[in-house]
């Protein structure tokens, strides 16, 4: 092993089903926890649901629903995106799960409180229930929250506080000097923006009164302990703190966390506050993406453009909409979902291009050799060069790890994943065009060895892309790597005892 790699997905509140932004960040997080796989690395992968709350109450209240069922049911549903996307998670953490994650809800705030961060005090204030937090003027545009466009509630309560303003200086250095990092850089401006324009202490618990449903705060049920110690926590209660330290002593800190822009500062202000005032290791990155617009436009259950991953993964295809996620959207920046795009990219890409380049060549394999394609000669390889420029300087058996792989584990190190999936789909390219330029449809007619020294290239090449692709589309990596019979990555590839393999993707009309 080479070491460990720890790395979270959100925990996805549990007010209603899944939706696309939800799998993004999940398929992003499982593509990364993948490729750490593949590099030999100790993995844990964490995903879970947020399931307290005054949100989550009044969304089971006016569902006419015990508010138990009610998450229960959600929660299930985040579990079974999982499973129809392949997510690759170890753990999912419910914050409900009162053996497991309050034990460690108890023990940070024990600790944040003999640091003398926690104190009891009044708040009035706006409070937005769509963000469930209290917000402040520059939160608002038009006097609405800037998220959720619905004006907040004004309240009077008091409250136990964390001494968030404490840790101002201390979170500005370490943000400057990248203790831990914020990708993009973008999102590390906007954070250090944030701490610059003055931190205040937050509220760590609300009114039982107010919110019932949650985790008393201890020594006194009269108050609920509030979304961030409950909530945030939940990336080392997962890992045992504050009951088996086994994991957490192995895993913490977390590598990266993957968040959407819109969690960006409870996430990279309040939690790493938490962890300097409880004496915890900080994360070491935080991976911010963008949201997922739908032609155009956020998505919204007021105008009726959510759009639901099962439906997608049920018409093309887990590994389609994976595809898409990692490939057609940009990381950082807000992307553009749309069926046609879509359907577009899936033809062109996946059953045009992918799809068809594995047919083409099994098809000739099992026609001229019985699907035994047996590894040439360096010498007969090198007349027929990967590309017609390297004809003097480089024989096939060495062009995909000496020109591809570098590239491509140099861009997913980046977490240039998006660009990573374009390395690949230029080998697809390149592989086609090897194919146009000799023919071996055609050169089978007058030279059976050399055809076999093109088509044992062409499969070297689709031995490498199925590993490649492994983080992106897992069912279909192991499709192929079933089918070529190719159990481990491997730096020089043999013979090939091929197996039939089936249409990978169905062009759609």
């Amino acid at each position: 092993m080479s070491g460990k790699f720890y790395i979270t997905t959100p925990i996805y509140y549990a007010n209603s089903a899944p939706h696309i932004g939800h799998a993004y960040s999940s398929v992003v997080a499982d593509s990364l926890a993948r490729y750490h796989r593949l590099l030999g690395e100790d993995v844990f992968f964490l995903s879970g649901t947020d399931e307290h709350g005054a949100k989550v109450n009044r969304s089971a209240e006016e569902k006419g629903e015990e508010v138990r069922v009610f998450v229960d049911k959600n929660s299930k549903r985040f579990e079974e995106l999982n499973r129809v996307l392949q997510i690759s998670n170890d753990d999912f953490i419910r914050t409900t799960d009162q053996k497991k994650h309050w034990l460690g809800v108890y023990k940070i705030w024990e600790k944040i409180k003999e640091a003398g961060d926690i104190y009891m005090g009044t708040y009035k204030g706006f409070y937005c229930l769509g963000c469930e937090s209290f917000i402040t003027d520059k939160d608002l545009k038009n006097g609405k929250c800037a998220y959720h466009d619905v004006e907040p509630e004004v309240i009077e309560e008091e409250n136990y506080f964390f001494r968030l303003s404490k840790y101002s200086d201390t979170l500005q250095k370490i943000i400057k000097e990248d203790q831990f990092k914020i990708t993009p850089v973008a999102r590390k401006n906007e954070t250090l923006s944030f701490i610059e324009n003055g931190l205040e202490d937050i509220s760590f618990s609300r009114p039982t009164k107010d919110i019932k449903w949650g985790i008393p705060v201890p020594g006194n049920p009269e108050h609920t302990i509030y979304v961030w110690s409950d909530a945030l926590t939940n990336y080392i209660s997962a890992l045992g703190y504050g009951r088996d330290e086994k994991l957490f002593n192995k895993f913490w800190p977390a590598d990266v966390h993957v968040i959407a822009k819109d969690i960006l500062r409870f996430h990279t202000v309040i939690w790493p506050a938490m962890l300097l005032s409880a004496g915890l290791p900080l994360p070491k990155e935080f991976l911010v993406h963008g949201f997922i617009n739908v032609d155009g436009q956020k998505m919204s259950k007021t105008i009726g453009n959510v759009i639901d991953p099962f439906k997608v993964t049920e018409d093309y295809g887990a590994d389609a909409l994976r595809y898409f996620f990692l490939r057609e959207l940009s990381l950082f920046e807000d992307g553009d979902y749309t069926e046609e795009k879509f359907k577009s990219a899936y033809n062109a890409n996946l059953a045009n291009g992918l799809g068809n380049y594995v047919s083409r060549i099994f098809k000739m394999a099992f026609s001229y050799f019985d699907g035994k394609i047996k590894k040439p000669t360096d010498i007969l390889l090198s007349s027929v060069p990967f590309r017609e420029k390297e004809r003097e300087s480089f024989s096939v058996p060495y062009v995909f790890e000496h020109v591809f792989w570098p590239e491509y584990e140099k861009n997913m190190d980046e977490i240039k994943i998006s660009a990573a999936a374009d390395g690949v789909w230029g080998i697809i390219s390149d592989l086609d065009t090897y194919i146009q330029n000799y023919e071996p449809f055609k050169l089978i007619k007058t030279d059976q060895e050399k055809t076999a020294a093109v088509l044992w290239s062409l499969f070297a090449g689709l031995a490498d892309i199925s590993w490649m692709i492994y983080p992106f589309m897992p069912e279909t990596a192991e499709k192929i790597i079933k089918a070529l019979g190719v159990e481990k990555r491997e730096k020089k590839w043999g013979d090939f005892s091929l197996k039939s393999i089936e249409t990978l993707f169905k062009r759609k009309e």
